[in-house]
């Protein structure tokens, strides 16, 4: 069967998903109509396309655990000079992101993996463009804001065409482990506490 290009994100729903990709692609980033509007919760990700059924059982568990949690967008960010990129900030879910973040790479699932850059939320509006329009993004989203209940996450296949597709998409289930405040003593989730 081969081996696909998965990923695991948190899509920015509408009316902000498209308003942010069109202005991803105002700023001359290409690749702005082939990536969906997200917070990622697994960064591009090779696997046998056999391991899928396993990895959407997984990501069910997960989601099935789990409660909707409040997020807000707010400002920009960028990782430069490390990382070509000027994102909008994530000020309100990030615990929640960070915690699925790391169910989805669990050692006991099928979706195990380091990463090259400690985790960090964000939704990208520029990537690998000159410095002069990530200087721009970043000044232009400066006011940026938007807010949402989220609701579910998604898996996402990128094609030969570079663009990535939703094939599945996992909404959390009622009465589960709010992933945004602490688990109580004796969780089947064992939810670390989020709040410092």
């Amino acid at each position: 069967m081969g081996t696909v290009t998965l990923g695991v994100s948190i899509a920015v729903p509408e009316p902000y998903g498209s308003l942010l990709q069109e202005r991803r692609a105002s700023f001359g980033d290409m690749a702005a109509h082939g990536i969906p509007t997200h917070v990622t919760l697994l960064p591009p990700t090779e696997a046998e396309a056999a391991d899928l059924p396993a990895i959407e059982a997984h990501l069910a568990a997960i989601a099935t655990g789990g409660r909707p949690f409040p997020m807000r967008l707010s400002g920009t960010g960028t990782f430069r000079p490390l990382s070509p990129v000027v994102f909008v900030q994530v000020v309100e879910g990030a615990s929640a992101c960070a915690w699925l973040q790391k169910r989805v790479r669990d050692a006991s699932g099928p979706l195990v993996r380091e990463l090259q850059f400690p985790y960090h939320p964000h939704v990208t509006v520029a990537h690998d463009i000159s410095e002069e329009a990530m200087d721009r993004a970043y000044a232009e989203l400066a006011d940026y804001e938007a807010s949402w209940i989220c609701g579910s996450f998604a898996l996402y296949e990128q094609g030969p065409d570079r663009v990535w597709r939703k094939i599945n998409e996992f909404p959390f289930g009622a009465g589960g482990v709010n992933p945004a405040v602490p688990a109580q003593s004796g969780s089947s989730l064992d939810a670390p506490s989020l709040h410092p």
